[in-house]
């Protein structure tokens, strides 16, 4: 009742909005978008009468015209008959008019206009409470300004037209709410009341922004009816009892290591039966497989009690002299993550539980666990999502801070993306580390980039357990009904620091001194169930001194532990892969020339009853050209890599921007008919009857969620190629986070395995530095092997070197070798991550194509590929011995052409820098006794492979024979802008090459 005055002063507000939307069917009706011929200030009627109330009043009476009110029913009769501006509002007459004859405008009967007012803004008091009430919800434990909410001005006005007098009047209730329950009409004061117990108390409801009235009605309903949050006597102790291990288990943790990090729960301790309460929910909807991402904090707890991870496993983590007994340098306990298949004994059903590994790259983890979950929707046939969904906790100040969430939720309706529907969990904390809202976001909640996807958003006071347990079932029930997000705002408080060795009364002082007076939410839910009858004192502390009994003994078995595993730790377990016993050897992969044939020919058709591009229609007929000649470009060579590999069950799925035509018009993997909109086709997954499918897709302008995404995918599966491109190889930075912390060191820290391919246009051709250089020196920065030692040159030297190694980095120069490279990511029997510096201008340069001679039955990717020419014939005349990567063996060759040195230089290419192929290093260097070393490159001297090749040609060589560089000099940008410097620089770099000491 408190409220009403500024409830209803928002209502006068909210009248001034000047717009009108109809929704389909009556814009259908009238066949168009239906507009007032008049203004609301022409039409009386109108006046104090919001425009959303309106639309809606329209929409009820074009339904059923019964069910509005008989002056609603006489103003839209009058307005579909045309009646001019003011008319169609009839004031009430003193005395019945009679209806005239002729289908003239009806006439209203006997109305006291201050009626239809006072129903009019009972009506708008009730939809600005579902618009505004969460304003005024109490839903910050500790009582202070919650999340610097400063109520608007024209909320504090105290003028409205309602008497005390006037609350005992009855109104009848609008359809657009569901407060009455069976009842119609209520009085005033029953209807204020109902609103704040619904809009004002522990929970605060934002969805009014859905554009979709029947979702607004369904939320509606499950928080307005009466009786909605109704909880038993059993739901009410099983969420005690949760609670009780939520609570106990940080302090247990907490006597126990009151020194460690361990990022604990206490202030959000209601998290774990929230997420009990999700999980049961959909397990009973028919969710089979659960995917976890989430921070560090109250990590170790959800590990405990939501995933049950083995205790003594978990508290053998504090342990800092127990060594790991495989492989891997591991990680900090709060950033590991589990798989788990355990029966949910709530659902009676059998659920896979993983928690994704994760770094303290706050939210990064987003896109992964969207991958991950796609993926295994696509392998079990669940193209609805019924029986795997995604769980995301976030941090406020993380939610509404990092823009990765931003570009996360924006894969959430992509055809080829959305994982049907998120739960996100945020743990309100109300600060971050030790920044105030008022100083971390611009906008009134943390939760408000969530409204750009129309996800209905429940913030609720994490001191009130019931309250986020109701929240949690219709959060639940939303994601399984609509298939699309939704979020949590857990409205909490941090007890401790932004860990337990955090002192902050530094910064929050105030807070701080409320915090530690604030009993916690066990105390307070425990007393008030006691209280009731619930439980009574003897069965709570018996419920309490069972899980400390639990964890003492887990705490006894952890002492016996003297190796941990990390292996236990691993959240997407493959089976037989990794493993040191079983017989490793260098894989070949060409095929049978029958095959290339096959779908060289049926690359370059095109389907019957198709009209294609008529450019495009002359580069397919290139393409069988190319087949008849036994030769392949670049693009034939990546489909008959990729038709290959369908050929043999393995599906391929390509991910990227532009990637379906290719961004330089070379791939054309899906074909648009020209007169038909909508009808598309893709070659490649027409090839074979039993093939695999083929995934295709054009991806949203984003690097760091769809490589994320494309990485969560492909940790899934091992018999599948998952590739990303980027539009240019200079873009992939924008994924750094990524690429740094789950790419290159994935498997070292978490046992993961990943045999993700990243494909990255690179190459100097004189278009600025933004499209040049795909960095290549710094994913060699980080890869894992020492400059300083050779490995054991055995036959197993190749496929070791690739076993041992973090990931494989190749820049290739013809496209035999990029077919040969794709196929020897699959035929493996590990995944490692496959960076790739693909090319431009290569695409189309005629030298730049392969013989079937060097794809079919025998052949295998060639780390180096040697000169073949005059040079070789002739070892001891050779002066200069190049090694260069990519396309500057082109500029090479053309410039040994002009220059006439064909006998006196030698050319070899290293395909596979890295691992570095020391044994054929050696090889070709050994061939040439008399040749000065050179290493040519087009970056500058502080890019490029350089650093990297350098120190290890000269390991190889024992350092008998130095290195020399040949390339451009060192420099802050990575091109020139100038294409007549670009030029003139890379003349200097083919002199410095062909100088002939």
């Amino acid at each position: 009742m408190q409220h009403i005055k500024t409830v209803l002063n928002k209502s006068r507000q909210l009248a001034n909005v000047n717009r009108t939307f109809w929704p389909r069917h009556c814009a259908e009706r009238l066949q168009f978008p239906r507009y007032y011929v008049a203004p609301v200030a022409t039409e009386p009627f109108l006046n104090g009468s919001s425009s959303n109330y309106v639309e809606e009043m329209y929409v009820s009476w074009l339904e059923n015209p019964q069910s509005v009110h008989k002056s609603w029913d006489i103003f839209f009769r009058n307005a579909e008959k045309g009646a001019a501006p003011g008319t169609a509002y009839q004031a009430p007459p003193s005395v019945m008019s009679v209806v005239p004859t002729g289908g003239s405008l009806t006439q209203s009967p006997t109305f006291d206009r201050q009626v239809i007012e006072d129903h009019l803004s009972v009506q708008a008091i009730i939809r600005s409470y579902q618009i505004r009430g969460h304003h005024l919800a109490a839903l910050d434990p500790l009582e202070i300004s919650y999340a610097c909410i400063e109520k608007p001005p024209e909320l504090l006005m105290t003028d409205y037209k309602f008497e005390e007098k006037d609350m005992d009047s009855i109104f009848r209730l609008p359809r657009t709410t569901f407060i009455g329950g069976n009842e119609q009409a209520l009085p005033l004061k029953e209807i204020i009341r109902r609103l704040e117990e619904t809009y004002c108390q522990s929970i605060g409801v934002e969805y009014m922004f859905i554009n979709d009235r029947y979702k607004c009605d369904w939320i509606r309903q499950r928080f307005e009816m009466p009786g909605s949050m109704n909880f038993s006597k059993m739901d009410k102790r099983l969420i005690l009892e949760r609670l009780i291990r939520s609570t106990r288990f940080e302090e247990f943790l907490a006597r126990k290591w009151s020194a460690e990090k361990r990022f604990g729960l206490e202030g959000c301790e209601v998290l774990v039966p929230a997420l009990k309460t999700i999980i049961d929910v959909c397990s009973e909807k028919g969710v089979e497989t659960f995917n976890l991402g989430m921070p560090h904090r109250g990590r170790l707890n959800v590990l405990a009690n939501v995933a049950r991870k083995p205790l003594e496993q978990l508290f053998s983590q504090f342990d800092s002299k127990l060594e790991a007994s495989d492989e891997g340098s591991g990680d900090v306990k709060y950033h590991l993550g589990m798989a788990h298949d355990r029966h949910n004994h709530i659902s009676n059903k059998n659920i896979h539980i993983a928690i994704v590994a994760n770094p303290s790259h706050l939210e990064a983890v987003d896109p992964v666990v969207q991958g991950k979950t796609r993926a295994m929707q696509f392998y079990k046939g669940d193209t609805d999502g019924k029986k795997v969904m995604s769980i995301l906790l976030h941090g406020d100040a993380a939610f509404a801070g990092q823009g990765i969430v931003y570009e996360t939720f924006h894969l959430s309706d992509l055809p080829e993306y959305t994982t049907h529907g998120t739960i996100h969990v945020v743990v309100n904390n109300q600060i971050g580390f030790t920044t105030d809202p008022r100083h971390s976001r611009s906008s009134p909640y943390c939760t408000d980039v969530a409204r750009v996807v129309n996800a209905p958003i429940f913030h609720v006071n994490a001191d009130d357990p019931e309250a986020v347990m109701h929240v949690c079932n219709v959060a639940s029930e939303w994601r399984c009904e609509f298939g699309k997000d939704v979020v949590i705002d857990l409205v909490c408080y941090r007890r401790n620091g932004h860990n337990e060795t955090d002192e902050p009364m530094f910064t929050q002082p105030l807070m701080y001194k409320k915090i530690r007076n604030h009993k916690n939410v066990l105390k307070k839910y425990a007393e008030a169930k006691i209280e009731e009858g619930v439980m009574t004192q003897q069965e709570f502390e018996e419920e309490q001194a069972t899980y400390d009994k639990i964890c003492e003994e887990s705490y006894l078995d952890a002492k016996l532990v003297t190796k941990t595993s990390n292996v236990d730790w691993l959240d997407s377990p493959w089976t037989g892969f990794f493993n040191r016993a079983e017989q490793r050897t260098y894989p070949a992969t060409g095929i049978d020339e029958e095959t290339l044939n096959y779908i060289g020919n049926a690359f370059g058709s095109i389907p019957d009853g198709f009209t294609v591009h008529g450019g495009l229609k002359r580069a397919l007929k290139a393409r069988t050209d190319l087949v008849s000649k036994r030769t392949v470009d670049w693009a034939l060579g990546e489909a008959m890599a990729f038709g290959s590999l369908l050929k043999e069950g393995i599906h391929i799925r390509l991910s990227g921007q532009d990637v379906e035509r290719g961004t330089f018009s070379h791939r054309h993997h899906v074909l648009n008919d020209q007169n038909a909109d909508k009808k598309r086709t893709t070659p490649l997954n027409n090839l074979y009857p039993n093939q695999a499918l083929y995934t295709v897709c054009n991806s949203s302008l984003s690097e760091f969620a769809v490589l994320g995404f494309e990485l969560g995918f492909s940790m899934t599966n091992p018999q599948a190629l998952v590739c990303w491109e980027a539009q240019f190889g200079d873009f992939a930075n924008n994924a750094q986070c990524i690429i740094d912390q789950f790419i290159s060191s994935g498997q070292s820290k978490w046992y993961r395995q990943s045999g993700l391919v990243m494909l990255l246009p690179h190459g100097y051709e004189g278009m600025g530095p933004e499209h040049s250089s795909a960095r290549l020196e710094r994913f060699l920065q980080m890869c894992n092997d020492d400059p300083d030692v050779i490995p054991t040159l055995d036959e197993k030297f190749a496929i070791d070197q690739l076993y041992d190694c973090n990931w494989q980095i190749v820049n290739c120069s013809t496209p035999a070798n990029y077919f040969h490279v794709l196929r020897r990511q699959i035929a493996m029997s590990f995944r490692k991550p496959l960076i790739i510096m693909t090319p431009k201008s290569l695409l189309r340069l005629p030298e730049a194509r392969s013989s079937f001679d060097e794809m079919v039955e025998g052949t295998s990717f060639q780390r180096v590929l040697p000169e073949s020419g005059v040079a070789a014939s002739n070892p001891e005349s050779v002066k200069n011995l190049i090694f260069c990567s990519g396309r500057v063996y082109y500029n090479l060759i053309k410039e040994r052409e002009i220059k006439g040195l064909t006998e006196q230089v030698a050319i070899a290419t290293i395909e596979q820098i890295s691992p570095f192929p020391y044994d054929m290093v050696t090889e070709e260097a050994n061939k040439y006794p008399n040749a000065r070393i050179i290493w040519a490159q087009e970056e500058h001297k502080n890019m490029g492979a350089w650093s990297y090749v350098q120190p290890r040609i000269h390991t190889a060589l024992q350092r008998e024979r130095l290195c020399s560089f040949a390339g451009r000099g060192a420099q802050a940008s990575t091109a020139a802008g100038n294409k007549s410097l670009h030029l003139l620089e890379l003349q200097n770099l083919l002199d410095t090459a062909f100088t002939i000491e």
